[in-house]
């Protein structure tokens, strides 16, 4: 038995998508010109797939600030807190995000992915539950192998199924820790989360958000999800990643727990890796005092939601099933997604394939994130070249039957 037969039904669909000629999961970017342009395969190509929402990557301000902490402290930090110390830096940072927040605590890792799989694990013990929505990211799923508590699934986005599996445990003993998502990442749609939090207090259950994608698109103050909802007091852990909207590398949990702390020593995702180096701490400081002091950032950013998910449902794409700075397209197959895929990069525009097992249910979707320095020309453009090819590839009617059929 060879290492990756286990792996025999990727490792075919791998080798359909190569033969398309691009591989798109081993795309070169040969120049990152912006956060919205790169040199691709020797072309400009405009990038809607890099979840840069702000477009903090290029912000001068973010980037004098990391070039002066490496002149200061140097690249890195060369180990974990744990054994290396934390910096002025990383605690500073904390205590900012902590107030970001206007919870006591926070602590910061390396990666998002670290973040939830650390903190997740760590939470719900072997006498526990964990509850988890169907469509959680692949570092909740991943978090999940690692508890010793019992993980039990509900619904994507259904508070009523999330209830039905809190009442069957009433009678149990044990902590109930039930993990959300403000936007999930291939759809696009937000959590209910008032109507979750409801059934949460209701049984008593912890819970857990992670606003990787909502964070700074969503709430007055750009704090995610729980914000524009009003339950951010009722949130006990807020999740998050500083690759999205901050435009760096790192993930952060916050809470007002009295007990916190002691996931310092407990949390091995944090206890055993290195921790952010000072450039990417200084960025990031920057970075949400951008947030928190441009405001028109997110709505520059909504504007451009509505440019692109407006403009390709009138053209009949079928879509994600709310606006969101993730716009998922859905297609026939994966197939089609891919050859589409391509066909666009080949037009000089760079979004997501994602095709199954990586998406919910199955689907087969382009997948496109918005930046709120894109403009409303280059959106007008991408949805122009994307409705020529839909109807090349047949997932729109040619142009002149849907006029024959208007007749």
């Amino acid at each position: 038995m060879g290492l990756f037969d286990r792996h025999a039904g990727l490792l075919e669909a791998y080798r359909d998508v190569r033969t398309t000629g691009y591989d798109p999961f081993q795309i070169r970017m040969e120049r990152v010109l912006s956060p919205t342009k790169a040199i691709i395969n020797g072309r400009e190509t405009l990038l809607v797939g890099t979840n840069n929402y702000f477009g903090l990557t290029f912000d001068p301000s973010c980037m004098e600030a990391a070039i002066e902490a490496i002149r200061a402290e140097g690249t890195g930090t060369t180990g974990s807190r744990i054994a290396n110390g934390s910096y002025t830096e990383h605690v500073a940072l904390e205590r900012e995000i902590a107030e970001f927040y206007g919870k006591k605590h926070c602590m910061v890792f390396t990666t998002g992915y670290q973040a939830n799989l650390g903190v997740i694990s760590t939470l719900a013990g072997p006498d526990d539950f964990l509850l988890i929505d169907a469509d959680s990211h692949a570092s909740i799923y991943d978090a999940c192998k690692m508890t010793q508590a019992e993980v039990v699934r509900f619904k994507h986005n259904d508070p009523a199924s999330l209830e039905a599996r809190l009442r069957r445990l009433d009678d149990k003993p044990g902590n109930r820790v039930v993990v959300l998502e403000g936007i999930y990442s291939m759809l696009g749609d937000s959590a209910p989360l008032r109507e979750f939090v409801d059934v949460c207090k209701k049984y008593g259950a912890y819970v857990l958000i992670d606003e990787a994608h909502s964070l700074g698109a969503l709430g007055e103050h750009g704090r995610g999800l729980c914000e524009s909802t009003g339950v951010i007091d009722d949130c006990h852990f807020i999740v998050g990643t500083f690759s999205k909207t901050l435009g760096a590398i790192g993930g952060y949990c916050v809470s007002d727990d009295p007990d916190f702390d002691i996931l310092r020593v407990t949390v091995r995702s944090y206890m055993f890796t290195a921790s952010l180096p000072p450039s990417i701490v200084a960025s990031v400081r920057q970075a949400l005092r951008v947030v928190k002091a441009k405001p028109e950032l997110r709505t520059q950013l909504w504007n451009n939601v509505a440019t692109l998910y407006d403009g390709l449902k009138a053209q009949g794409f079928t879509l994600g099933p709310e606006h969101g700075p993730v716009v998922g397209v859905h297609l026939p197959d994966r197939m089609t997604a891919i050859g589409f895929w391509r066909a666009m990069l080949d037009a000089g525009i760079y979004v997501n394939v994602a095709v199954p097992p990586a998406t919910p249910n199955g689907v087969s979707l382009l997948r496109c994130s918005l930046c709120a320095v894109h403009t409303k020309e280059e959106l007008d453009h991408m949805v122009e070249v994307m409705t020529g090819i839909g109807r090349q590839f047949g997932v729109l009617p040619d142009k002149q039957l849907r006029a024959a059929g208007a007749r």
